[in-house]
């Protein structure tokens, strides 16, 4: 498959996929080829058939899982191979739409006091306050903040994005700043990023939620940040 992997990805780095989404549909082309045993060219409608049912039959997969696995292959079908795709013979399975699990106050200073580190615990107060996502705050540099106008500009996001944190959500974020400084200063001669470390701390990130409040992942911290963002809150609020 060396060859068709390489013209798809050329394709998708030709319409400016996002490195996640290209890793994710040559990921998923080479699982539906290992599963035949097939090169994937040799595959038609009948074994993307069989391959979606045995997403959900056999491995469990969730629908949207089950979407971007299609999604892939359609891609790879359309794309690569220039063939037909009939979405009738193909249907994609509905697409469930969950409800987030909501971090009250008290939970949030829970899981920040029970960070085991100066680093994971700057991190966990940085996608409170700024609401950004894992990978988003993993590829946070220093240069991103402005401590000025208390801004923290976000690349990469989603999508390819920039955005920022402005203000108007950050500016009685002074114990984040704190944090934060104090951990460059501590890291400043060895780096200019801010918190990567090859995302072994968005996982303990992700593990400290799970342990105090179930399965919730840290993107729920984001979803409700600017619900917390008060003078009440102790990770918020004005430094004294």
């Amino acid at each position: 498959m060396t060859h068709l992997r390489q013209i798809m990805i050329e394709e998708l780095q030709r319409r400016n996929f996002a490195e996640s989404t290209i890793r994710s549909y040559v990921h998923g082309v080479e699982h539906f080829s290992q599963y035949f045993h097939r090169r994937p060219d040799h595959l038609g409608p009948q074994h993307i058939r069989q391959y979606q049912a045995m997403l959900f039959s056999k491995l469990k997969y969730s629908p949207n899982t089950v979407i971007q696995r299609l999604g892939a292959l359609r891609f790879f079908y359309i794309k690569v191979l220039k063939k037909n795709w009939s979405v009738a013979e193909t249907p994609y399975p509905r697409k469930v739409i969950r409800l987030p699990e909501i971090l009250s106050p008290e939970e949030v200073t829970r899981l920040i006091d029970a960070a085991d580190s100066a680093f994971h615990r700057a991190m966990l107060m940085t996608l409170y306050a700024t609401g950004a996502r894992r990978a988003e705050a993993a590829h946070l540099k220093i240069h991103d903040i402005d401590s000025r106008r208390m801004v923290v500009h976000i690349h990469g996001g989603k999508g390819n994005r920039k955005c920022a944190a402005t203000s108007a959500n950050i500016c009685r974020s002074a114990q984040l700043l704190l944090a934060v400084s104090r951990l460059w200063r501590h890291h400043a001669h060895v780096r200019t990023d801010l918190c990567r470390r090859s995302y072994a701390p968005c996982s303990t990130a992700d593990r400290q939620v799970c342990c105090l409040t179930g399965f919730i992942r840290s993107r729920s911290t984001a979803i409700v940040y600017d619900e917390h963002l008060s003078p009440e809150s102790p990770y918020t609020g004005k430094a004294g």
